[in-house]
């Protein structure tokens, strides 16, 4: 029996977009605290591999984060245009591209429209590339939020991480598991 690509089994082409969560899928998130400078954002382990593989495959990578440390007072959007910077800098360097950074600054309490699981950050990448098509998008994350954000905009789900338990208890969300954003990058 043949086992198909994940392009394949999606129908996949290059006008597909990728949409990616920040910490924990694409740097190390530091558990309790948030990265509120680039001396602490330090990238997973083939990542920028990843990349170089997403954009010969996907028309438009985003990032879309949660960051409730600015809400929190820890953090200013300045530091954190800081890190986004130095993260853009990093793939561009390598040879690779993010199309655009969306972030959601409010507190999880606030229950903002644009905090995932929220759809906000979608549709602003959505009228910005007016050409997005959300049902041949793609959500890679490590949380349910962010899989609720992928199901409500009708992509697929790929869930990056090792909580099998989480995978099995919200299966439904899930349409793809794997480990990290380097073995996602290396089905496709």
């Amino acid at each position: 029996m043949k086992k198909f690509s994940l392009p394949e089994r999606l129908k996949m082409d290059t006008s597909w977009s990728l949409f990616l969560d920040r910490d924990g899928v694409i740097n190390r998130r530091i558990p309790g605290d948030y990265v509120k400078t680039i001396d602490e954002f330090q990238f997973l382990p083939g990542v920028l591999d990843a990349f170089k593989i997403f954009s010969g495959k996907f028309s438009h990578i985003f990032v879309v984060t949660n960051q409730q440390g600015i809400g929190k007072g820890l953090m200013s959007r300045g530091e954190l245009h800081k890190v986004h910077d130095y993260l853009q800098s990093e793939i561009k360097k390598s040879g690779e591209r993010i199309d655009r950074i969306f972030y959601a600054p409010y507190l999880e309490s606030d229950h903002h429209p644009m905090r995932k699981p929220g759809i906000g950050m979608g549709l602003e990448a959505k009228k910005a590339f007016p050409n997005v098509d959300f049902k041949k998008s793609i959500m890679a994350g490590d949380s349910m939020s962010d899989m609720i954000f992928g199901k409500r905009l009708k992509m697929k789900t790929v869930f990056i991480g090792d909580d099998l338990q989480k995978c099995r208890d919200h299966h439904r969300l899930i349409d793809f598991h794997f480990y990290s954003l380097h073995d996602f990058a290396l089905q496709l």
